[in-house]
């Protein structure tokens, strides 16, 4: 099993805390949650102590933490609770965002969150839903803005096209980088090529405004702005969020205003048209083929087997094994059929709520244990400092007290541990039953999409023999924590005879 890297994420606001909240005791917890998950280690820990949560983003040790979930140094971070994590909203956001792009989990023990179980990735598609709605609502206040500047010949935000500036809110042209937009459109109409025109520019030493070399995709963007025959197009495109390209408003939105003119109409359309004809004969590119299992069929020999051309079989290039897209399917379909049908979530759920509760009363009965015993080395220290008990006496006293209070201490954030962990396991399994019974009631009418999720919720992988097929599976209900189910079939025996 590949190990999984985590970092814990601790927080306080202030220097002095309750026993409770002591970074110590954060951390203990979560190190002894990561104790109870197989093939996780721990791999750096991220403090900022005296750190309020209005806005942590900036925090040194919060840039760290975010260079290593990028890099990949680590892939999950654990921390006590979101409120640990972020008490700014926007943060929060920003933070589940970056995660899910860099395919890194978010581990809040006490929302019992988990996002690489079932249920912890459906606080992923919270989060998402969240953020998109906080964009709409910003992007519905700023579009009723932009048509009214727009028409004002105000700048919308951004840089100008290169060749311009804004100055006071005024397009002009830029004196250094006009002659080169020029020289490109004279270039283009000479050689006719995009890619021949950027090295012509390069080969002058011209650059872009932030140094870079001349590409055919900035070549063929500046060539379409019409900004440069003095038409400056506005309001023409929308952000489509989560870093997607750009799309094209309706032509009947865009507001077209007068601006300086760096080339002559002619020679603007005759290199547009020349770029027209060119992309005309261009052959549309056909969407990717997508299979169900893609991903997950492995050869016994290890290799990942991939569906080659038109063929719809599964291949190894290394030992020619094959196995037809259609009938592994069908294998797969009806192996989870046969055997997640066999399920007994509701016996699974009764014996983990009853070990859930008898930790819990562990951890009540710690706690009040606990307690007692503060208050009594407390009387005993009271009784010392008045003079009511001997220095010999204290010592022999106090001591077991002190001893008693410390092994509690350590024994907590292991209980909650153990709490979390099956907390998060029972609400990850009833996710799961509720896709499998999808799966099996509906799959014929399900989406590709969905039953791709269903793949990838419980399947590890699949592993193809010449006469067995080995499905294994990253996770069920029925199983013991950290356990997989792996199960041996031999293909013939869920095919229909030839």
């Amino acid at each position: 099993m590949e190990s999984k890297r985590v970092g814990i994420f601790i927080r306080v606001s202030t220097d002095m805390q309750v026993q409770d909240e002591s970074p110590e005791h954060h951390e203990q917890r979560a190190r002894w949650y990561v104790n109870a998950k197989e093939g996780w280690q721990v791999i750096e820990v991220y403090r900022l102590d005296a750190v309020s949560g209005k806005s942590v983003m900036q925090q040194p040790e919060t840039k760290r933490m975010l260079a290593d979930i990028k890099s990949g140094h680590i892939t999950g971070l654990i921390f006590s609770k979101l409120a640990r994590l972020a008490r700014n909203t926007k943060e929060l956001l920003e933070f589940a965002e970056i995660f899910r792009a860099c395919g890194a989990d978010l581990i809040s023990l006490s929302e019992s969150i988990d996002t690489s179980t079932p249920a912890g990735r459906l606080f992923y598609t919270m989060i998402a839903a969240m953020a998109q709605w906080e964009r709409e609502e910003i992007a519905s206040r700023v579009a009723a803005s932009v048509p009214i500047r727009a028409r004002m010949g105000k700048s919308l935000g951004g840089q100008a096209s290169f060749g311009y500036r804004w100055i006071e809110n005024e397009l002009v042209v830029d004196e250094a980088e006009a002659p080169i937009r020029k020289l490109m459109y004279e270039l283009f109409v000479k050689y006719q090529r995009k890619l021949t025109t950027a090295k012509a520019l390069n080969s002058l030493s011209y650059r872009t405004r932030n140094g870079s070399k001349f590409t055919p995709q900035t070549v063929s963007r500046l060539l379409r702005d019409s900004a440069a025959k003095g038409e400056r197009r506005a309001n023409y495109t929308k952000s489509r969020g989560d870093g997607k390209a750009w799309s094209v408003k309706p032509q009947s939105e865009w507001i077209i205003m007068p601006c300086p003119a760096i080339v002559s109409t002619e020679l603007w359309d005759e290199c547009n048209a020349i770029l027209d004809m060119q992309e005309g004969l261009q052959k549309p590119k056909g969407p990717k083929a997508v299979y169900l299992l893609s991903g997950y069929v492995h050869c016994v020999c290890g290799n990942t087997m991939y569906v080659y051309h038109n063929s719809k079989t599964y291949v190894c290039k290394k030992c020619k094994n094959r196995i037809t897209v259609a009938d592994l399917d069908e294998i797969y379909q009806s192996y989870l059929r046969e055997y997640l049908s066999t399920i007994n979530h509701a016996t699974y759920v009764e014996a983990t709520d009853h070990e859930l509760r008898e930790k819990k009363s562990l951890l009540e009965s710690l706690k009040k244990d606990r307690a007692k015993l503060s208050r009594q080395a407390d009387d005993m220290l009271s009784m010392r400092l008045n003079g009511e008990m001997s220095k010999e006496l204290f010592a022999e006293k106090f001591r077991p007290v002190e001893e008693r209070i410390l092994q509690m201490d350590a024994r907590r954030p292991e209980l909650e541990a153990e709490i979390d962990v099956r907390t998060i396991h029972m609400m990850s399994s009833e996710i799961v039953v509720s896709e499998i019974k999808t799966l099996y009631d509906q799959w014929a009418e399900l989406p590709f999409e969905q039953k791709r999720g269903i793949v990838e919720t419980i399947t590890k992988a699949i592993e193809i023999d010449k006469e067995d097929i080995t499905i294994t599976l990253a996770y069920t209900p029925s199983i013991p924590l950290n356990a997989e189910n792996s199960v041996r079939t031999n293909k013939d025996s869920y095919l229909p005879p030839a």
